[in-house]
C-alpha cells in the first residue's frame, strides 16, 4: 500500500524549485533536501542503484511530502531552517552541528573579553569563528595579559588577585572611564581583525623605554607579551598577500562518505583548519554544497571571501543561490595561490577520510582478528560467536546471571539475556551456573538458535566443570567452555581452559586478551545492573509485604500514589486520605518503613561491597 502511494506522488511532483521532506513508517522526518526541479530530484531516490548508505535511507522512507518555494534561494534558506527544526537523522550537518567558538568584547559598561559559541545580536563585538576551543582560549588569554579588562561575571565588592597581576583595572574599587575601555576596545579589535605586527611593534618601543628608564621587569613583562604574540604567529605561518579574510573549503568524497576541511585565513594568514566527517545520501556535490549553506546558518560570522573547489554546470544554480543567501561571492579559483590554497584543502580533506578509513581497519583488526586469533589459541576453527555468563548475588539472595553476546569482537546486545535464579537456594555459584547454562541451550535447541563457537564463564575450574558437564552429560553438546580468573583487583587476570583446565597463555598486551578484558567487564557491568534491578524491587516488596494491613492491592495503590518507598516515608497521615487509608494504618506504615531504614541502608552498603 506504501509502495503504491510513493508511485503516486511521485507522479504528482511539480517541475519547480522547492525542499522535500522523507519520513519514515512512524512519520518523523528522516531527511530534508532541497532541488532545483522537485520532480526530477525526488524521483532520482526510487528509481536505479544507489550507494549502501543511499539505500538505508531509501528502504526506510514510506512517505514524503514537499514545498514549493519561488526560487532556488528560497528553498536554500528553507532547507536550512527545515534541518534546523527537525533535526532529521540523515542529514549531514547532523554529524557536524555543533557551533564554533568565538570571542566576544561585551556590550557592558565594564566590558569583558570572553569565549563563546553563541552569538547574539547586541550583546558585543565577536570575532571568530575560531576552528577550536583550545585556538580561542589561547588567543584570550594573550589578550587578558595585554589589555586589564574586568575578569569577574558580576562586580566584587573588592579588588581581586587579576587587580594585582597588572589585568584587572578594579572597576569595583577604582573609577574607570569610558576613554580608557574603548582605547583598549579598538586595539583588542585591531589585534583580533590581524594587525598584531603593529601591537608588536608598540610593546617592543614600550620595553626599549622601560630598559633606558632601568625598569628591567616591566621590561621583561613586555619581551615575555612578544614572545608569545610571536609564538601565536608561528602557528599562522601560511600567508597570502593580499590580506583579506576569507574562508577556503575543499571535500572528498569516497564509499559513502564525504570528508570536508575549512581553512581559516585572517589578513591573509592561516590561523587554523576545521575538518569533519559525515555520511551523504545523495551527490556529493549537492550534499556539500548544503554543507556550505548549513555552516553559515550556524556561524553568522562572515569572511570577506569564500573560495571554493570548482563546482559542475549542474550545480552552478545552487553556488548562485548560496552567494545570493550570504551577501558573498563564492569564488572558484582555476589557477595560481588561490587555487593552490583550495587544492591545499582538498588534500587535507582526503587525508581526514583516509585517516578515518584505516581507524575502521584498526577496529576490524581489534575486534575480528582478536576473535580469530583466540580460536587460534583455543585450538578452534573460528571463534567468532561468543557467549559469556556471569552470576550476581549478596549472601545467597536476589541470586541472578546474566549472558552477553559478541560476534566478531563486538557486542550483540540484541542477543543479551537475563536469568532469575530458580532453584538454587544460597550463595552456590557451581549450581547457579548450572542452572543457567542448563536454561539457555535447552531454549537454543528447542527453537534451533545458532550455537556458539566458545562459551565464557566467569570463574575457574569450578564453573567450567559445572557448564561442560551441563552441556555434554545432559544435552550433548560439544561445545568449549573457558573461564575468566579475575586477581585481587577483580580485573580480568588469565582465561583457562581444556580438559581438565590449564592457564591459556595469551600475551596481556595482545588484541585477544584486551578483547577477553571487554568481554568480562560487559558481562559483570550487564548481570550487576540486573541484579541492583532486581535487588531494589525486593526491597520495596519486601519493606511494604511485611506490614499488616497492606496487601498486594493496596502496596500497589501506595507506590503509584506517591511513587517510590522514599516519598511514603517522607508522606503525613493526611497524605493517606485519598486512598482511604485511615489514621491508625497510616502510621502503622509510616512507623515499620522508617524502622526498616537502617536495615535497608545496611543492605546498600552490602551490595556496594559485593559489586566492587
Amino acid at each position: 500500500m506504501t509502495q503504491d502511494l510513493i508511485r503516486k506522488k511521485l507522479a504528482l511532483l511539480p517541475e519547480k524549485p522547492g525542499c522535500y521532506l522523507m519520513k519514515n513508517a512512524a512519520g518523523e522526518i528522516i531527511y530534508v533536501g532541497k532541488a532545483k526541479v522537485l520532480r526530477n530530484r525526488v524521483r532520482s531516490y526510487f528509481t536505479g542503484s544507489h550507494d549502501t548508505k543511499t539505500t538505508r535511507l531509501v528502504q526506510e522512507i514510506r512517505d514524503f511530502e514537499y514545498i514549493v518555494t519561488g526560487s532556488n534561494v528560497e528553498a536554500l534558506i528553507l532547507e536550512c531552517n527545515l534541518i534546523k527544526k527537525h533535526s532529521p537523522r540523515y542529514n549531514v550537518l547532523l554529524k557536524d552541528d555543533k557551533s564554533f567558538p568565538y570571542i566576544c568584547i561585551t556590550n557592558e559598561e565594564h566590558p569583558r573579553l570572553i569565549v563563546t559559541r553563541k552569538v547574539v545580536k547586541g550583546k558585543g563585538k565577536y570575532f571568530g569563528p575560531y576552528p577550536n576551543a583550545y585556538a580561542a582560549q589561547q588567543t584570550k588569554k594573550l589578550l587578558d595579559r595585554l589589555y586589564p579588562l574586568r575578569k569577574c561575571d558580576t562586580i566584587p565588592d573588592r579588588v581581586c588577585l587579576y587587580y594585582h597581576m597588572g589585568q584587572c583595572l578594579a572597576p569595583c574599587e577604582y573609577p574607570v572611564s569610558s576613554d580608557q575601555y574603548e582605547q583598549m576596545v579598538q586595539e583588542i579589535t585591531r589585534f583580533l581583525n590581524g594587525h598584531q605586527d603593529e601591537i608588536r611593534r608598540e610593546l617592543e618601543e614600550k620595553m626599549h623605554a622601560a630598559a633606558e628608564k632601568l625598569e628591567f621587569e616591566r621590561a621583561k613583562e613586555y619581551r615575555d607579551l612578544i614572545a608569545a604574540i610571536d609564538a601565536l604567529a608561528e602557528k599562522q605561518s601560511i600567508t597570502t598577500t593580499d590580506l583579506i579574510d576569507r574562508d577556503v573549503f575543499g571535500y572528498y568524497a569516497e564509499k559513502g562518505w564525504l570528508s570536508v576541511t575549512i581553512l581559516y585565513y585572517r589578513q591573509g594568514k592561516m590561523i587554523g583548519r576545521h575538518a569533519s566527517t559525515l555520511p551523504y545520501y545523495g551527490d556529493e556535490e549537492e550534499d556539500f554544497l548544503s554543507y556550505v549553506a548549513q555552516y553559515y546558518n550556524e556561524n553568522p560570522a562572515l569572511p570577506k571571501e569564500i573560495h571554493l573547489p570548482v563546482i559542475s554546470e549542474e550545480h552552478v544554480h545552487s553556488v548562485q543561490s548560496i552567494e545570493e543567501w550570504l551577501g558573498v561571492k563564492l569564488k572558484m579559483p582555476k589557477r595560481g595561490i588561490k587555487r593552490k590554497t583550495v587544492d591545499m584543502a582538498i588534500d587535507n580533506a582526503r587525508l581526514v577520510l583516509s585517516e578515518k578509513f584505516r581507524l575502521l581497519e584498526q577496529d576490524k583488526e581489534r575486534t575480528v582478528m582478536a576473535a580469530e586469533n583466540l580460536g587460534r589459541w583455543l585450538g578452534l576453527e573460528s571463534a567468532r560467536r561468543i557467549e559469556a555468563f556471569d552470576n550476581s548475588n549478596i549472601h545467597g539472595t536476589d541470586a541472578v546471571s546474566a549472558m552477553v553476546l559478541f560476534v566478531d569482537g563486538k557486542p550483540e546486545r540484541s542477543g543479551y539475556r537475563k536469568y532469575r535464579v530458580k532453584t538454587v537456594r544460597g550463595a552456590d555459584d557451581y549450581e547457579t551456573m548450572r542452572e543457567v547454562i542448563r536454561r539457555r541451550y535447552v531454549r537454543v535447541l528447542k527453537e534451533n538458535l545458532p550455537l556458539p563457537d566458545v562459551i565464557i564463564v566467569d570463574g575457574g575450574k569450578g564453573q567450567i566443570s559445572a557448564a561442560s558437564d551441563v552441556l555434554e552429560n545432559e544435552l550433548g553438546l560439544s561445545i568449549p567452555v573457558c573461564g575468566l580468573v579475575k586477581d585481587e583487583r577483580h580485573r580480568t587476570s588469565q582465561l583457562m581452559a581444556g580438559d581438565p583446565p590449564e592457564i591459556v597463555p595469551i600475551p596481556r598486551d595482545s588484541k585477544e586478551f584486551y578483547l577477553l578484558q571487554r568481554i568480562q567487564e560487559e558481562v559483570h557491568r550487564f548481570a550487576i545492573s540486573f541484579h541492583r534491578q532486581v535487588r531494589a524491587k525486593s526491597l520495596v516488596a519486601s519493606q511494604l509485604d511485611g506490614i499488616p494491613g497492606v496487601g498486594e492491592k493496596r502496596r500497589k495503590a501506595l507506590l503509584k500514589h506517591f511513587g517510590s518507598v522514599k516519598k511514603i516515608k517522607e508522606a503525613s497521615i493526611e497524605d493517606f486520605r485519598p486512598l482511604r487509608i485511615g489514621e491508625k494504618l497510616a502510621q502503622r506504615i509510616l512507623e515499620a518503613l522508617n524502622a526498616n531504614e537502617e536495615a535497608d541502608q545496611a543492605a546498600h552498603k552490602q551490595g556496594t561491597n559485593a559489586d566492587s
